[in-house]
């Protein structure tokens, strides 16, 4: 009986061992899950008060060329998806923060960035970046000459990537708005 609950303890902790050898080997992401703050429907509706038509715009190669230097990649799509309405423009644009897309909402008034909201997040770190007092930030931000923003965002520890990930997307949306 003995030797049974001895080789019993035994088998508990090789099994504990296992599962946070595998946590680390995986750094989390085997539990991390996404997290869904509001569907882009609702955002489009909330943001501009009702869903306008789908309009596109359709990059062409110089316009390609533009957004890499944004992004430093090439978009996902050649053709980018927005909404209008009272002046409004929403976009649904989507960057990948350390290995995950980040879906995010933002809304151009004027040449100026009026509301950021992180719709999907992916990631197992940095989900800060979804907090109001962060995406407020970006509210007033206007692109300067050089496809940057006019005030760059506060880093949030342990989120550097997300947080550049949703600059990216900033500028990105600001530059659609001006090409439209």
């Amino acid at each position: 009986m003995k030797r049974l609950t001895l080789e019993l303890g035994i088998v508990s902790k090789m099994i504990r061992y296992f599962f946070m050898i595998a946590l680390l080997l995986c750094g989390g992401s085997a539990f991390a899950g996404s997290r869904v703050y509001q569907k882009p429907s609702d955002f489009i509706k909330g943001s501009l008060g009702a869903i306008p038509a789908t309009q596109a715009i359709n990059l062409s190669a110089k316009q390609q060329g533009q957004v890499r230097a944004i992004l430093g990649k090439n978009y996902k799509t050649r053709s980018v998806r927005y909404w209008t309405r009272n002046g409004k423009t929403a976009f649904i644009l989507e960057e990948i923060g350390k290995t995950e897309y980040i879906t995010t909402g933002i809304v151009v008034k004027n040449g100026k960035v009026e509301s950021v909201k992180v719709l999907v997040y992916r990631e197992s770190h940095g989900w800060e970046v979804a907090r109001t007092a962060f995406t407020n930030q970006f509210r007033g931000t206007s692109l300067k000459s050089n496809s940057q923003i006019s005030k760059a965002p506060r880093n949030i520890a342990g989120a550097t990537l997300s947080v550049r990930a949703l600059t990216k997307l900033a500028r990105l949306a600001l530059f659609l708005e001006s090409q439209k």
